[in-house]
């Protein structure tokens, strides 16, 4: 396995507030270092990813497929955006779609898994359940790692925001094609969960914060990289 040589300079941190940056500097430094390791492990969830998704892929339109596969969409984009970087060939739009998107479902993931928590462990393995708590939280850590290889452009964001856009729109307002293409969830979409709302409202709800909040996250971090840094 390759890894950046230890001679070479990595991008400086920039000095971000905790709540922009919460990935020790060492750690990042690490991850950066080992950027081969972390893009084998990526492309290896990936293709997890899409086997994980095969049966609802199945049933879904070849249209749509695109849509279906969020989880590994997003780690193939971040794959591909650390690759990029350590052949020094960064992308800043394919770093935007991986910030946004590890993000996201980095975060929606756990959100259903904890509020759905018993229909999961019916048919899921408390390994397996383990395995996918933890992993989806884990995307959200490489993914506060990209500030050091990106700023963050606008048309950059803007690309992020319109593909997830997009994909919010088709997994639960307008699916287009056939029935909304949001992630399976293990209880029938008019169950109520709490306070009235469904299941249904409650995966879409998450779904839809989680499309907000990287965007906040990335501008605040384009600009608190774009002050001087003696403001």
């Amino acid at each position: 396995m390759g890894w950046i040589p230890s001679g070479r300079q990595l991008p400086s941190r920039d000095r971000l507030p905790r709540w922009l940056a919460p990935v020790p500097s060492v750690l990042e430094t690490i991850g950066l270092r080992l950027v081969w390791l972390v893009v084998a492990i990526n492309l290896a969830g990936t293709a997890f990813g899409f086997w994980y998704y095969f049966p609802q892929l199945s049933r879904t339109a070849p249209e749509m497929w695109i849509f279906v596969p969020d989880s590994p969409m997003a780690t193939l984009f971040i794959a591909g955006a650390f690759a990029l970087w350590a052949v020094d060939r960064s992308n800043d739009y394919l770093t935007a779609l991986a910030f946004f998107g590890n993000i996201k479902l980095g975060l929606w993931t756990p959100w259903v898994l904890v509020i759905f928590a018993d229909a999961f462990l019916e048919f899921t393995a408390p390994a397996m359940y383990a395995f996918l708590l933890v992993s989806h939280l884990a995307m959200v850590v490489q993914a506060f790692v990209l500030h050091r290889i990106t700023d963050f452009p606008v048309a950059a964001v803007g690309l992020a925001v319109g593909w997830y856009t997009i994909d919010l729109t088709v997994d639960y307002f307008i699916p287009i094609v056939g029935e909304p293409h949001h992630t399976t969830i293990p209880v029938a979409r008019g169950t109520e969960i709490a306070a009235g709302a469904t299941a249904f409202q409650l995966a879409a709800w998450g779904a839809v914060v989680l499309t907000i909040l990287p965007l906040f996250w990335a501008l605040a971090t384009r600009i608190n990289k774009s002050e001087p840094a003696d403001a």
